[in-house]
C-alpha cells in the first residue's frame, strides 16, 4: 500500500492507523484520533494488575477465557464495553495505563486508565486495598499528555485533543463500596441519598472541568447501571422473585437524573463542546426486561456463580463457567457477560434510546 500521507505529525499518527489496522475492515479513516477511558472494573483492562497491594484482579481462569489474549485483568469472559467502542470507532483496543509497555507511539490512538473499585470519591472502594480513584486517574492523563507533547507540536496536539474521545464511566463504587457499606464507610451517616449524588456531581463536575482545561471537547458520560439488579445485590438483599432490589436502584437513579442535568449545563456552558449522557440504567433493563429479544436466557445469577445464592462476588480461580454464556446476562455476580458488553457498545455507538442525551457517538465523530 502506498502511503499519501504528509510530515505532518498528525497525519502521521493517521496514516499509522490506516496501514496498522487495514485488517479491521474497509480501511475506514478511525473517527476519533483517540480515546481515554476513565472508570471503574466495567472498564478496566488490567491496569490493577500492577498492583501489589488489592483484591480486585482478575488474572486467572475463567476470566479470559473467550478474549484472544486470556486473562488480561478484565472481569469479563471476553471483551469490555470500551474494547467493541474502539472497534467500532476505527481504533485498536486502548492499552492500560500501567502496562509498561505504554509508551511511545502505543499511547498515540489513546488510553485506558480505568481501575477496578475506584470511585468519583477518593475513599470509595478503599476497602479492597490499591485502586486508582478518579483523582489520580486524571492525573496519570496528564503524564501521557507529557508524552505526547513529547511528539508533537503545540498546534497540532490541540487539533487531537479537540478530535479525541473521553469516555468515562465511574460512580457505582461511591456506592457499593461506600454509601451502601454504613459498616465501613461513614458517607450514609452524614449525607442524605440525595446530598450524597450532589457531593459526587459536584466533584464529578471539576474532574470534567479539568480535562476541558487541558484542551478534550467530547465527553460520553455514562450513567450507573442498576446496581439493584446484579445476582450479587439479589444475593444479600433477598429481593422478591423476578424482581430487583429497589431501595439501591432508586439511589442510584439519584446519581444519574443529577448526571444528566449536569450534560445539559455544560452542553449549554461550553458550546465549542460536546458532552453525552450514557443511559447504562435503562440499557440493562432493557436487557433483563426483554432477553429474549437479545438471545440471553439467564438474568439472575452469573455465568461462573459460586453455588446456588451468588454469594461469591467473583469468579473462583480455576472455576468452570457455564458452557452457554452468551446467554448470560452476566459473567460473575457483579460484571456483564462479552455477549451483553456488545450489545451495549452497539447502542452506546449508534443507538437512540430515548434517554441518551443528546446524541449517540457516531453522531458525536460527525460534528
Amino acid at each position: 500500500m502506498e502511503s499519501q500521507c504528509s510530515p505532518s505529525i498528525v497525519l502521521l499518527i493517521i496514516c499509522t492507523i490506516l496501514i496498522g489496522f487495514s485488517w479491521i475492515g474497509a480501511m475506514a479513516k478511525p473517527q476519533f484520533t483517540a480515546m481515554y477511558v476513565f472508570g471503574d472494573s466495567l472498564s478496566d483492562p488490567g491496569n490493577n494488575l500492577y498492583f501489589h497491594i488489592t483484591a480486585t484482579k482478575s488474572n486467572y481462569f475463567p476470566y479470559g477465557i473467550d478474549f484472544h489474549d486470556g486473562p488480561t485483568g478484565r472481569f469479563c469472559n471476553g471483551k469490555l464495553i470500551v474494547d467493541f467502542l474502539a472497534e467500532l470507532v476505527g481504533l485498536p483496543i486502548l492499552p492500560a495505563y500501567e502496562n509498561p509497555s505504554t509508551n511511545g507511539e502505543n499511547i498515540l490512538f489513546g488510553v485506558n486508565y480505568a481501575s477496578s473499585a475506584a470511585g468519583i470519591l477518593d475513599e470509595s472502594g478503599s476497602n479492597f486495598g490499591h485502586r486508582f480513584p478518579l483523582s489520580e486517574q486524571i492525573q496519570n492523563f496528564k503524564n501521557t499528555l507529557n508524552q505526547l507533547r513529547n511528539q508533537m507540536e503545540e498546534d497540532e496536539i490541540s487539533k487531537y485533543l479537540a478530535n479525541a474521545l473521553v469516555l468515562m464511566a465511574i460512580g457505582s463504587n461511591d456506592y457499593i463500596n461506600n454509601y451502601l457499606m454504613p459498616q465501613i464507610f461513614k458517607s450514609s451517616h452524614l449525607y442524605s441519598p440525595g446530598d450524597f449524588a450532589d457531593l459526587l456531581i459536584k466533584q464529578y463536575a471539576g474532574y470534567l472541568l479539568e480535562l476541558h482545561n487541558l484542551g478534550l471537547r467530547k465527553f460520553y458520560l455514562v450513567g450507573n447501571p442498576p446496581y439493584g439488579c446484579t445476582p450479587f445485590q439479589l444475593s444479600i438483599g433477598h429481593a422478591p422473585p423476578g424482581q430487583c432490589i429497589s431501595s439501591s436502584n432508586n439511589i442510584v437513579e439519584m446519581f444519574n437524573s443529577r448526571l444528566k442535568s449536569l450534560v445539559l449545563r455544560l452542553n449549554s456552558n461550553f458550546q465549542d463542546s460536546q458532552f453525552v449522557f450514557g443511559p447504562s440504567f435503562q440499557w440493562f433493563f432493557e436487557l433483563r426486561d426483554n432477553p429474549f429479544a437479545y438471545g440471553l436466557k439467564v438474568t439472575d445469577k452469573g455465568c461462573c456463580s459460586y453455588g446456588p445464592k451468588n454469594l461469591e462476588l467473583l469468579c473462583l480461580p480455576s472455576q468452570i463457567p457455564c458452557a452457554n454464556r452468551d446467554q448470560y446476562l452476566f459473567w460473575d455476580s457483579a460484571h456483564p457477560t462479552q455477549a451483553v458488553n456488545q450489545i451495549i457498545a452497539q447502542w452506546a455507538y449508534n443507538g437512540s434510546f430515548s434517554n441518551a442525551y443528546p446524541r449517540n457517538i457516531q453522531q458525536m465523530a460527525q460534528m
